[in-house]
């Protein structure tokens, strides 16, 4: 049994996108992109997106998330994002190696989301058109953010309306998009594009492919530079085709939004039968595949000794925690957490 909530990048892959890559494995190809996965591919995230939008498929999300960045960022251009956002604290200096010394700025934002307000009172003191200040380039929206939770439709548009007026592009870190994607209920269009969204990073790999993710470009305009950025961030592989037919078994018959509906499901399940306890309090809407709780160090404690994992959210304070489901969570899991953790309250509740 999995006792491991850490994250979904723990979880294997799903059998059907280990079939598509035993499959794409026999006979010959063209290297490099030039492949029918790859222009498969293509042509179904044009669909999924309804848009006439570049693609470019990559292995890493850093690679996703930096290579899309760049083309919307000039080397003195700041990129305004949440200050819990991944590409702030987790993606290292990469951000700043391909844009060639971007800076970013965090801001505040409750449960990981930035507000209009907020965005508009650090730009209109941000030294635009003053050469001494880095010039506002990019607003940077993650979705699902980095505590779990999705902005609508309607809060992208209100966002990047106000970076608009600001003359910025609007990058999105997807991740999670699948996730997001169905707990929203809304269509990729809406969630991107038609919500003011210049580049996506489509994530994959969270959600059960080995590798693989994507550049989405809805202007095609702005992707010239793409290819040649690819091949020097070393993006450009030989065997395409293997990233490229993770992609497709993954969009194929909706299994992405299958893969994602299970990991919802399978937090929700968590999430309700944690909040039910006494000592157990979340602190973040549950809105996706990931919960943030607050437990008591014995109780934490208590369930790191039964062998499960999850990592403590230091961004939420003392005492408050992050675990997270995936496309592969199973029901007996979930039950078995939460009986671990009753177990635990149930004493802790006697021993007070």
């Amino acid at each position: 049994m999995n006792q491991n909530f850490a994250s979904d990048n723990t979880a294997g892959a799903a059998p059907e996108i280990l079939e598509a890559l035993a499959e794409a494995a026999t006979g010959r190809a063209m290297p490099y992109g030039g492949d029918d996965w790859t222009a498969r591919v293509e042509r179904r995230l044009a669909e999924v997106f309804e848009a006439d939008c570049a693609v470019f498929p990559v292995a890493t999300g850093t690679a996703a998330n930096t290579l899309g960045l760049s083309i919307i960022t000039p080397p003195w251009g700041a990129i305004y994002c949440h200050e819990h956002a991944h590409i702030i604290l987790d993606e290292s200096s990469a951000p700043e190696l391909f844009t060639g010394g971007a800076r970013q700025i965090g801001l505040p934002g409750a449960v990981g989301k930035l507000d209009p307000e907020t965005l508009a009172r650090k730009l209109a003191n941000s030294g635009q058109g003053d050469v001494h200040h880095v010039q506002p380039a990019v607003l940077a929206l993650t979705q699902l953010t980095e505590w779990g939770t999705a902005y609508s439709p309607s809060e992208i548009a209100a966002l990047t309306e106000v970076a608009r007026r600001a003359g910025m592009r609007v990058q999105m870190d997807g991740a999670r998009f699948a996730n997001a994607l169905v707990g929203l209920g809304c269509s990729p269009a809406e969630m991107t594009w038609k919500a003011g969204v210049d580049v996506l990073s489509f994530g994959a790999t969270k959600n059960g492919c080995l590798a693989a993710e994507a550049v989405v470009v809805f202007d095609r305009g702005l992707a010239e530079s793409l290819p040649f950025r690819r091949k020097r961030a070393a993006q450009l592989y030989s065997k395409m085709r293997f990233i490229s037919a993770q992609l497709e078994a993954y969009l194929a018959d909706d299994l992405w939004l299958r893969l994602a509906a299970r990991a919802n499901d399978t937090a929700s399940l968590l999430a309700d039968g944690l909040q039910a306890l006494e000592g157990i309090e979340l602190v973040a809407p549950v809105q996706g595949n990931e919960i943030f709780l607050r437990l008591s160090d014995a109780v934490a404690a208590g369930l790191a000794e039964r062998g499960f994992i999850f990592y403590p959210w230091t961004f939420g304070g003392a005492g408050v925690y992050r675990l997270v489901t995936a496309f592969d969570s199973e029901v007996s899991e979930i039950e078995a957490f939460v009986a671990a953790a009753r177990d635990l309250t149930g004493k802790r509740s006697q021993a007070s």
